[in-house]
């Protein structure tokens, strides 16, 4: 079948819409900036861009990951979806549960929190924690893989490589996205001022958690619908 590049170029920009509209909700970068900057309160302003930028470049390669081969992986090792949001949202909510206790700590706790993340520890803690789970958690890879799976059509090969391309290039916005947040988070919350951002952080945790809880939810939730319909 013979498709114009208007036809190409429309799929092109269906795919990319599709996913970005999928994951841009859940990956929600201004969500985790404040945590991103309570993380790097003992990086330089260089330091900070370049471990933003990392993770702007780690969660762009997971999420296109997802969408190429995450169905692919989970059916080779026989995990399903909501076992996967079971286990990402313990481990999210697990992290929020930390860091509103260690805000509720003395100042000389919060500070030592902040400095763990030095110079030479920026390599190690850019994959776990600040890209998986805290900015490209479990919730937004399930997404990915879901719409990795949907991107592929019978009709032809050529739409399903030009679908696939959208879904990439929406994962390279969405890598973009989160690095320039990321590296302008600090300016943006210095207007918030020193009280201000605490609170928006403990907001921004306890909303971490929640989101956590939910995740674990929704995959306990379908194990039980899977479980019903079994035994039906």
């Amino acid at each position: 079948m013979d498709f114009s590049a208007s036809f190409l170029l429309a799929a092109f920009g269906k795919s990319l819409l599709f996913a970005l509209a999928g994951v841009l909700p859940i990956i929600n970068p201004l969500a985790s900036a404040p945590v991103f900057v309570d993380f790097t309160r003992g990086l330089s302003d260089d330091g900070r861009a370049r471990l933003a930028r990392r993770i702007g470049k780690n969660a762009a390669l997971l999420l296109a990951g997802a969408m190429l081969i995450g169905s692919y992986l989970l059916n080779f090792f026989g995990v399903s979806l909501p076992v996967v949001r079971v286990a990402g949202g313990m481990v999210v909510a697990s992290i929020a549960w930390r860091m509103l206790h260690a805000q509720q700590g003395a100042s000389d706790d919060t500070t030592q929190m902040a400095q763990s993340l030095n110079e030479d520890r920026v390599r190690i803690k850019a994959f776990y924690p600040l890209t998986f789970p805290l900015t490209c958690g479990p919730g937004s890879i399930a997404v990915a893989i879901a719409i990795g799976a949907s991107l592929h059509t019978k009709r032809s090969v050529t739409e399903t490589m030009t679908n696939i391309a959208g879904g990439l290039a929406a994962a390279l916005l969405l890598g973009m996205l989160v690095a320039l947040t990321f590296r302008y988070a600090s300016r943006l919350l210095q207007r918030l001022g020193e009280t201000g951002q605490i609170v928006f952080l403990r907001l921004m945790a306890f909303m971490l958690l929640c989101v956590g809880v939910e995740i674990i939810w929704d995959g306990a939730r379908a194990l039980l619908i899977g479980i019903m319909a079994t035994g039906g």
